[in-house]
């Protein structure tokens, strides 16, 4: 069970808005911890389920070797240009890998409604095209908070 919000109450999402905003979203900024302490973000494609983030990350990356060595994870979704337009979902926790590493296409039943997910959302496809180069790491949020800013200008 993810953390209760307690700031910013006002400009937060309601549960409902939030999974609209992360099922609409292609592209997340995941930040992880380098083995000597050293923080790194980078962006990347992800599908949501409802309670789970799934992160579909190159196993070659500097990304996934940290997450190997450290699975603390923080990642942000944000949209919006002008500030009375921002909103975003922040999510923390760790990782959990599931399937095969890289991922060849093996039957993974856990892997098949994330797959056609992300299949859907990124590649338009009913299927997820497997390249042998990516693996799934699940983030199940400790932490959740978000933030609607088009709230500030009162009700839409």
């Amino acid at each position: 069970m993810a953390a209760t919000q307690r700031r910013g109450r006002r400009i937060m999402m309601t549960p409902g808005e939030r999974d609209a905003f992360l099922t609409e979203q292609r592209t997340c900024r995941v930040a992880t911890v380098s083995p000597d302490g050293a923080p790194h973000a980078s962006t990347l494609w992800f599908a949501w389920d409802g309670s789970s983030l799934w992160l579909y990350s190159i196993t070659r990356s500097r990304r996934w070797a940290d997450l190997r060595q450290d699975q603390r994870i923080a990642v942000v979704v944000d949209a919006g240009e002008q500030y009375g337009e921002l909103r975003g979902v922040e999510l923390s926790g760790t990782v959990e890998f599931v399937g095969e590493a890289p991922r060849k296409g093996e039957p993974c039943a856990e892997l098949e409604a994330p797959e056609r997910l992300f299949a859907r959302k990124n590649f338009g496809m009913d299927e997820m095209p497997h390249d042998g180069r990516h693996a799934w790491a699940r983030l199940t949020p400790d932490a959740i908070a978000s933030w609607d800013f088009r709230k500030l200008a009162g009700p839409r």
